[in-house]
């Protein structure tokens, strides 16, 4: 069974940073990609970053420039590093991991971004 469990949420300033971080259980050389997404109540879930098996990333647009993602291998252990970070950037935050055709969500961080 895939279990993907986020850490790193918190409370943070206007201005300040966190890193998520999302532990999978197995290799992550197995899914074809990983990922952010965010959600606030009421909301539809949005995507905020994704990386391939090959390394390619993508971004929301609210968020490039400000939001990196990486993976490490050797600790099957995917990052999304928050720079700059905005009130509006308020939301409960999702790992997700695709392996065709399953995707897979852990239980979410929730992260604040307020003064």
């Amino acid at each position: 069974q895939v279990q993907l469990v986020e850490s790193g949420g918190g409370l943070v300033q206007p201005g300040g940073s966190l890193r998520l971080s999302c532990a999978v259980s197995g290799s992550i050389f197995s899914f074809a990609a990983m990922g952010w997404y965010r959600q606030a109540p009421g909301n539809q879930r949005e995507l905020v970053a994704t990386i391939t098996s090959a390394g390619s990333t993508n971004y929301a647009d609210s968020v490039k420039g400000r939001f990196t993602i990486s993976r490490d291998n050797a600790k099957n252990t995917v990052y999304l590093q928050m720079n700059s970070l905005k009130p509006e950037d308020t939301d409960v935050y999702y790992c997700n991991a695709i392996r065709l055709p399953n995707r897979y969500w852990g239980r979410g961080t929730q992260v604040t971004v307020s003064s």
